[in-house]
Parts: structure tokens; C-alpha cells; sequence
């Protein structure tokens, strides 16, 4: 078989693709991060700061933008 026949494999996504998918990634573990945390040790003590505005609203809303990045990436047409 000569060389020339041999084809180079081609990535599925182009290069935009896995840059939107990297933005997404990095949105959801964001949000992770920012979920992460108000708990108590002392079980007879309640934190409050479970219910802090971070935790409710902020980090949720992280992880679904990144989310709808991350669909966004896969069906952008890297051709275009």
C-alpha cells in the first residue's frame, strides 16, 4: 500500500467546537464549586448559609448554561 492512499484521521469536531465545549466544561464546574460547601460539623447546629443565594440561585444557574453550551458545541457546524 503506498503512502499517498493512506489517509490522516479526522477529528470529529473542529477546533471551535472543542473550545466552546472547554468554555462549557468550565462553566459547569464552576457552578460545582459553588454549590460546594455550607455544611455544619456540630449536627446540633443548623448554617444557614446553605440557603445563601450562591447555592440556590447562582450555582444551578451555572451548570445549566453550561449545559446549553455544551449542546451548542456539539451541534455547531464547524464547517460554517
Amino acid at each position: 500500500m503506498k503512502e499517498e492512499q493512506l489517509q490522516k484521521p479526522a477529528f470529529i469536531f473542529g477546533k471551535k467546537n472543542y473550545i466552546f465545549m472547554i468554555i462549557g466544561i468550565l462553566c459547569i464546574a464552576l457552578g460545582f464549586i459553588f454549590m460546594a460547601g455550607g455544611g455544619s460539623n456540630d449536627p446540633n447546629f443548623f448554617n444557614k448559609e446553605i440557603y445563601n443565594w450562591q447555592r440556590i440561585r447562582l450555582a444551578p444557574t451555572l451548570v445549566i448554561i453550561g449545559l446549553g453550551i455544551e449542546i451548542y458545541a456539539i451541534l455547531l457546524n464547524p464547517k460554517k
